[in-house]
Parts: C-alpha cells; sequence; structure tokens
C-alpha cells in the first residue's frame, strides 16, 4: 500500500489530482486531505509512515515551503502549481517532479513512474540520496521567445508574446500575431511547439490549435462540452474539444 498525502487548497485541482491517483495501478491510500500550511504541519510532525506527498506550493494561509522549513520529510514530494517561480525552491527539498498546471494524465503519470523508481528502496537515507541526485541535474526551464518565419524573401522573427495563437495546418504550422497576420514557420508538429511555450500563458484546445491566454478577449459557450474563444484580431472563433474544454476552464482562471 502507498500511502499518499495532498495539500491543495483548491477544490477542483484536489478532484483532479484523487481522479489521476484512482486511474493508476499501484494499491494506494490518500492517508489525508490538507488546504493549508498550519494544519499540513501539525499533521506532519506526528505523521511519519507516508511515502510520497502532493503538494501545491501556493496555499490558503501561506506558502508550502514553511512547512517543510519546520518539519523534517523523508519521503519525496511532487509539487503542484500554476506558477514556474519555485521551482527552484521546490528542489531544494525534496522535490523529485514539478508539475504546472493544469497538467495532464500523461504528465501526472510521468512524475508518478519517477516515485516509483525512487520508492523501490525501502531505505530512506537511500531516497534521499537519489533525490539530491535528481536535484543536481534539474536546469531551470527557460521558453522560446520568437521563432523563425519563412517568407520569400527568407527568414525573419515572430516574438513569441505578439503571438495569438498557432495552428497546424495539412502538416505546417502557421503562427497568427496581434494584427491578424498569418506566418509561415519551419516546425511542423504542433506538440513540438507546446513543448517550448510557457504552459501559464499558452494552452492546446484541440489537436490543432493552441491559444495564447492574453489574446483571449471572450469565451462564449458552444455546445454542452465546447467553448468558443474570441481572439484578438481575428474574426472566426476558434473552438475547443469536448476533451479540453475542462481543463482549459481550469487553466484559463489562474
Amino acid at each position: 500500500m502507498i500511502k499518499i498525502v495532498i495539500i491543495e487548497d483548491e477544490i477542483p485541482a484536489r478532484k483532479k489530482l484523487i481522479r489521476f491517483i484512482n486511474e493508476l495501478k499501484e494499491n494506494t491510500e490518500i492517508t489525508a486531505e490538507i488546504d493549508n500550511v498550519e494544519q499540513a504541519i501539525d499533521f506532519l510532525r506526528t505523521e511519519k509512515s507516508i511515502d510520497l506527498i502532493i503538494s501545491d506550493i501556493e496555499l490558503l494561509d501561506g506558502n508550502a515551503f514553511e512547512i517543510y522549513d519546520q518539519v523534517k520529510i523523508s519521503c519525496p514530494i511532487i509539487f503542484t502549481t500554476a506558477y514556474d517561480k519555485f521551482w527552484m525552491n521546490a528542489f531544494e527539498t525534496n522535490g523529485i517532479e514539478y508539475l504546472l498546471k493544469p497538467f495532464t494524465l500523461e504528465r501526472f503519470q510521468k512524475a508518478w513512474n519517477k516515485f516509483l523508481v525512487l520508492n523501490k528502496s525501502h531505505a530512506s537515507d537511500e531516497i534521499l540520496l537519489k533525490i539530491s541526485q535528481i536535484q543536481k541535474e534539474i536546469q531551470p526551464k527557460s521558453f522560446k521567445e520568437r521563432f523563425s518565419v519563412i517568407s520569400n524573401k527568407g527568414i525573419y522573427f515572430l516574438e513569441t508574446e505578439r503571438t495569438t495563437f498557432f495552428k497546424a495546418e495539412e502538416g505546417v504550422i502557421f503562427a497568427f500575431d496581434d494584427s491578424g497576420k498569418k506566418h509561415l514557420l519551419n516546425q511542423t508538429v504542433l506538440k513540438e511547439i507546446e513543448s517550448q511555450l510557457n504552459p501559464n500563458e499558452f494552452f492546446k484546445i484541440n489537436r490543432s490549435e493552441l491559444v495564447n491566454k492574453k489574446s483571449i478577449i471572450k469565451l462564449e459557450r458552444y455546445s454542452k462540452n465546447a467553448l468558443a474563444l474570441e481572439m484578438k484580431s481575428w474574426g472566426n472563433p476558434l473552438i475547443t474539444s469536448q476533451s479540453q474544454t475542462a481543463d482549459f476552464r481550469e487553466w484559463i482562471e489562474k
């Protein structure tokens, strides 16, 4: 039995984590669901038989790192947050993964698999040594600031912050800027572009479109499980897929 503590103050995010945990093949038990720093400190001071902590960073009454400053933790921690600025603090504690919200089941599974590798060792000192090795390997995540654009006069550059959305069309990728102009990119796979962008700022709303949060002007209901997005300097609405709508709703509120 793998005993897990969830530290998360947002109910939808907590429910999502529980859903992801329930889909795992391993036998798990959620020992506690905690939503604030004070309660977490009290609980972790007395409860030692924990295999994994899944912890948000910004909580109701403060920052989660206050918990780990006051309580010695011997188990790994998977951090979840909507902000990428805390990554260094996360890996200075027992952090083994840093999941930026909104994260997918696939991304959660990768973090879980890393935990399983560590958990094969039953000696806490050895686990902490492995965590220390992971920390040394971690490098800061940098995001792409501009894209090269092909034209008949050569190559020029489009700033990422000026891009309202990216669209995949028949094996090529176009970027649309804040004036409504269309640009042909060198990349041919939308997933490649998605991996280079800040997930707090860009979201893949369907199989072919990736949008900039700052360029979304208005949302309207398109169908029971889809939304229509009005984008800056673009006449036609972009439509979320049914599978992405719930995660998009969570992402847009961050």
